[in-house]
């Protein structure tokens, strides 16, 4: 059986002492291990929130700069596209 380990860092952070108590709280509070686990969920939890809303932006801007193009330079009909025309007509 193959397991993967995946590689570990540090992140630390200088915060006022009231600040860290009042996390600490909020942690307890919230039925977390410990301080670490709690901003680590909360911290993940923000920044998914922001790459799912910065992602969703900018496909929205790039699907309405296509939409806005082919509404100002539309394409001309296929040799194909005339001929169903023409027999449509028919």
């Amino acid at each position: 059986m193959s397991t993967t380990i995946e590689e570990q860092t540090r992140f630390d952070a200088r915060l006022p002492k009231k600040q860290k108590q009042f996390f600490e709280r909020a942690a307890y509070l919230g039925g977390y291990r410990n301080l670490t686990e709690f901003v680590i969920l909360a911290v993940q939890e923000k920044a998914n929130e922001i790459i799912k809303e910065k992602e969703l932006v900018i496909a929205s801007e790039r699907d309405s700069q296509i939409f806005f193009d082919a509404m100002t330079n539309p394409m001309n009909p296929s040799k194909t596209l005339k001929k169903a025309l023409v027999d449509y007509e028919a």
